[in-house]
């Protein structure tokens, strides 16, 4: 739902306001703002290039996210931020994806968000000022060592007197070249099913070894190694449910992510289909054309109303009849599966133009691709959606 965002849900009786706030409302305008003017072309073509599109992320985009404090958006104020929520930072990856802004607005602010919300007090100070500005670059890893299985159990923790030691494989991390700092979920060694934490990697610990990959979408991407990596105790979240929620912001985030590539490639299609004639007639009117950019049209509305149902949920704290990932299963198996079809009727609708590297829908598709598999594919959320309704039958 296009949800306003909510302390509490509805009691019985009382109206919804299916309205944004202003403050989220001006934080997508601020985005626009700010990526007003980006081209997605500027890094050479991924269908051209053998190895990573560029070395590293957008800095001059970078900076002026932070200048219109927009990588601080999930912050508390006393750490410099806006203090809103989930809903507003959709909105603002929305913008991002239909230019393809090259730089890890998701990542950093859900990595901030989790060191804010469940985070020692000296890692707050030590990290969300400096986040918020710019000045570091953070990062998540999140997608164990297939995409599929979860994330935390690529990784175990074993703790040692003070500290912690951590062992194991993380698979595509993104920006992990930028980031001075990787958020890593860690099962803990011996623990109960669902036991994990979430470890603060710095730049050039001992024992953590990066090794190149690249992504469909041609961005440099990193496995990260862990070989009895230390970290003290300062370092690492405990506190449960860090992980869960982490995970069910970035699922989220990867679906607005989705939607507004969706959303910029449909508009390509109707402005080459209402451009291009045949028989002395625009594309567009033939019926076979209408019909199918038709049905795109209702799958992103579908990945709109699952999203922002999502993201509602993760702001709120709301309750439902799942919890909360059940949501986010369901967003991201729409997203997955919708940008993918977005993209592939919008490269048939556009015939070879689509395929040609001077025009800029083959890089969208190469970005879609990058999107339906992020954070593991649709049929890994498929079935977590199983397991939630085997464990919370529906009546």
């Amino acid at each position: 739902m296009t949800a306003r965002q909510m302390t509490t849900a509805p009691s019985e009786g009382q109206a919804v306001d299916f309205t944004f706030t202003e403050e989220q409302q001006a934080a997508a305008e601020a985005a626009r703002g700010v990526f007003a003017g980006v081209a997605p072309d500027t890094v050479p073509s991924p269908a051209l290039t053998p190895g990573a599109v560029a070395e590293g992320l957008d800095r001059e985009l970078w900076s002026r996210l932070a200048g219109a404090d927009l990588l601080s958006l999930l912050l508390d104020e006393a750490y410099g931020g806006a203090g809103l929520d989930a809903i507003a930072l959709c909105l603002v990856l929305r913008e991002s994806a239909k230019v393809l802004a090259r730089v890890p607005l998701l990542e950093h602010s859900a990595a901030a968000a989790v060191v804010g919300a469940y985070g020692s007090k000296e890692s707050g100070e030590r990290l969300l000022e400096r986040a918020g500005r710019g000045e570091l670059v953070l990062t998540v890893a999140a997608s164990g060592r297939s995409g599929h299985d979860s994330a935390e159990l690529a990784v175990t923790a074993r703790r040692e007197g003070a500290s912690w030691v951590l062992n194991g494989v993380q698979t595509a991390v993104p920006w992990a070249y930028d980031a001075d700092l990787v958020v890593v979920p860690a099962h803990i060694e011996g623990a109960a099913a669902g036991g994990s934490v979430l470890a603060l990697l710095p730049r050039g610990l001992d024992g953590v070894t990066l090794v190149e990959q690249v992504s469909t979408n041609g961005e440099r991407l990193a496995e990260l190694r862990l070989a009895g990596a230390r970290l003290e105790a300062g370092e690492v979240i405990e506190a449960e449910g860090a992980w869960e929620w982490l995970h069910a912001l970035l699922a989220t985030g990867t679906c607005a992510l989705a939607l507004g590539l969706g959303e910029r490639v449909l508009e390509m299609t109707a402005e080459y289909t209402g451009g291009r004639e045949q028989f002395g007639h625009p594309i567009a009117t033939f019926q076979a054309v209408a019909v199918q950019a038709a049905d795109r049209y209702i799958d992103l509305r579908a990945m709109a109303a699952t999203l922002w149902q999502a993201a509602w949920r993760i702001a709120s704290g709301a309750p439902g009849a799942l919890p909360a990932a059940g949501d986010v299963a369901v967003a991201k198996i729409w997203a997955a599966e919708g940008v993918r079809r977005v993209v592939q009727t919008a490269q048939h609708l556009h015939g070879g133009f689509g395929a040609d590297t001077d025009y800029p829908l083959h890089r969208y598709h190469a970005w879609a691709k990058h999107l339906e598999l992020a954070l593991g594919p649709a049929a890994a959320y498929e079935e977590r959606l199983g397991d939630l309704l085997a464990a919370h039958p529906l009546s």
